[in-house]
């Protein structure tokens, strides 16, 4: 059965942890460019141990990065025009479906919301690919998921050395392999620009808070869930239920 997603307002008693709406709200900046002025503080106690700031932060992010790096594989494997580029399609898709599946899974547990869209920022690289064509889109493909898998690697690292919460300790570990593996998938193409992906890596945009944080879903907004399209082998990855992207799963709530 789908999991559903606790909603904001929603104060979970009995279970896994009592919360207040404070922790179930996410904040205003996500991700790399996190300017939360404490990162570190406790927003919960939980039985899986304290949740910090910065630990919703990077559960939100992680279901973020999925929302549009998952459809970028499904345009992979449709448009890619070379089989590296296609394998790399083939690897986003599974690997942030698992993801997906590991966030929706944990997120009710430690009382966090989750988005259904990405931010306005990844929404624009997902509109730059799916209006690319041919040799542009493998290039573009490429540099733009070299770029921001190689931002999330070293937060990656910084959760997964501080958190003291075995479920988001749990996520970081996946994470860190799944984000490796699409790194090394990328630069598999033989299309990335090393000097410009270090560059934009080293001197990000400064961009404002609403363009890098997902919208908060409304109550009752159905989950959406990632899950790879017949045909793309799993590997034995477990992965969510088998539904359309864009279909409902289940209520929130």
């Amino acid at each position: 059965m789908p999991i559903s997603r606790t909603t904001i307002g929603t104060v979970v008693v009995g279970g896994a942890l009592s919360l207040t709406l404070a922790a179930l709200v996410y904040p205003s900046m996500l991700g790399v460019q996190n300017v939360s002025t404490n990162a570190s503080r406790v927003i919960a106690n939980t039985r899986y141990g304290p949740l910090t700031e910065a630990d919703r932060n990077f559960v939100v992010f992680v279901r973020s990065a999925g929302l549009w790096e998952y459809p970028s594989g499904e345009l992979a494997l449709k448009k890619g025009t070379t089989p590296a580029v296609r394998t790399a399609g083939q690897h986003l898709v599974i690997g942030h479906a698992a993801l997906d599946a590991a966030c929706r899974k944990i997120a009710p547990e430690l009382g966090i919301t989750l988005p259904n869209q990405p931010t306005p920022q990844q929404q624009g690289f997902l509109n730059k690919l799916t209006s690319d064509t041919g040799k542009q889109f493998d290039t573009d493909l490429a540099n733009i998921l070299r770029v921001t898998h190689g931002s999330i690697f070293s937060t990656i690292a910084k959760i997964r050395a501080t958190t003291e919460n075995t479920l988001v300790r749990q996520l970081a570990d996946q994470a860190n392999d799944v984000v490796l593996d699409h790194i090394t998938q990328m630069e598999k193409t033989g299309l990335v620009n090393q000097d410009q992906v270090n560059f934009q890596e080293t001197v990000p945009p400064k961009l404002p808070s609403n363009q890098v944080t997902p919208p908060v879903p409304q109550p009752g907004e159905p989950v959406v869930v990632l899950s790879p399209p017949p045909g793309v082998p799993t590997n034995g990855v477990p992965t969510g239920e088998p539904t359309n992207t864009a279909a409902a799963s289940a209520p929130a709530g």
